[in-house]
């Protein structure tokens, strides 16, 4: 991921203006080029601002088809962020979605799957299940005492959910 101070104020006041269509264009654009630190901050916000469909759906194609594994941590930073629930449920399913190794995430992805709501606990189950065989014995066992000890892991619908996600990692 490259630093660009310049770019990353093109885009915030492309952002700032609301325009569908340039909004959408700026989008699309960024598809080509490196990423760039910021850009993926920035479209989380305003993807968590905005009740324009068409452009969140161009926002969640942009984030589903990252390949650049330098994202990663800026992805997680946005979804350590007290976010909508829509938003963070966004992001953890492009993780699972764009195919990046979040192994070195798991145990955000768990913390993610105790506090989130059903649906984004589905997302985060889906990224752990994906990326558990590129982790080790000792952080798979790590995320099960997380599991196993916290409270909000056996509440309501998530408690098979729980049980379920601690079956794959004890595999």
């Amino acid at each position: 991921m490259i630093r660009a101070g310049k770019k990353l104020r093109e885009l915030s006041a492309i952002l700032s203006k609301r325009n569908k269509v340039q909004v959408s264009e700026a989008i699309k654009m960024l598809r080509g080029e490196e990423p760039y630190e910021g850009a993926i901050g920035l479209l989380t916000s305003f993807y968590n601002e905005t009740e324009e469909k068409s452009i969140q759906k161009t926002i969640e194609e942009f984030f589903n088809d990252l390949k650049d594994q330098s994202v990663r941590p800026e992805i997680i930073a946005e979804i350590r962020r007290p976010w909508k629930s829509n938003t963070i449920s966004m992001l953890v399913a492009s993780c699972w979605q764009s195919g990046l190794d979040y192994s070195d995430y798991l145990v955000d992805m768990a913390k993610v799957f105790l506090k989130g709501d059903f649906a984004t606990a589905i997302e985060c189950m889906t990224v752990i299940e994906e990326s558990v065989n590129n982790s080790s014995r000792e952080r798979k066992d790590e995320i099960i005492n997380i599991l196993m000890e916290s409270s909000l892991s056996y509440i309501n619908e998530k408690a098979p959910l729980t049980l379920e996600l601690i079956t794959i990692l004890e595999r």
